[in-house]
């Protein structure tokens, strides 16, 4: 990898100046190819792979390592496998013939991936959180299906709950019927 300074040189004489590739290659002292690169990429692009690096020893136990920790997931915390007890018991029961190393960097990656992620959901003022849904309801001693809609304005602390009934008040089908509440805090919302 060449200098910031260099790759600026290089640009600049061939786009500023107006020279040419090869006589940037000549002056510089770089291969043509190199300024062919240089010239192409505004930003040095870095080294990317191609595949992904192999795993010569750890390539076949990667399924058990994996079977081991999805295994764990349903046990009581205290008695889920450490790295060096997977470890152990690769060298023990499976014959392996690699370091711990290489076992602790994959287990700490296969237990990131597996990871449930939460993101917090901020909404500023005027924006609001909305939701549909269906649910079973005794209307006029009558149950029902119900359309219902939720909405909640964070910024207030209240919930928007309207639902829409699929029958008149006779049962007869027809033109829903509209009942609007508007509770104050989210905890009433959970008494309700």
């Amino acid at each position: 990898m060449y200098a910031v300074e260099v790759y600026a040189a290089v640009r600049q004489f061939v786009f500023i100046e107006g020279n040419s590739k090869r006589k940037a290659a000549r002056v510089f002292g770089l291969a043509r190819e190199t300024v062919d690169k240089i010239c192409a990429f505004s930003v040095p692009p870095g080294y990317q792979r191609r595949k992904p690096p192999e795993k010569r020893k750890l390539g076949a136990f990667l399924g058990l390592i994996d079977a081991i920790l999805v295994a764990d997931l349903s046990a009581p915390p205290k008695q889920r496998h450490t790295s060096k007890r997977i470890f152990e018991r690769l060298r023990e029961e499976h014959g392996f013939a690699g370091g711990y190393t290489v076992v602790k960097d994959y287990v700490r990656q296969a237990r990131v991936r597996s990871r449930e992620t939460f993101v917090p959901l901020a909404h500023p003022p005027g924006q609001a959180q909305a939701d549909f849904g269906e649910a079973l309801a005794v209307i006029g001693g009558r149950r029902q299906k119900i359309h219902f809609f939720l909405s909640g304005f964070a910024v207030f602390g209240c919930l928007l709950r309207q639902g829409l009934s699929v029958r008149d008040d006779r049962g007869v089908p027809g033109r829903p019927r509209q009942c609007v509440r508007f509770l104050r805090s989210c905890s009433a919302v959970c008494a309700v």
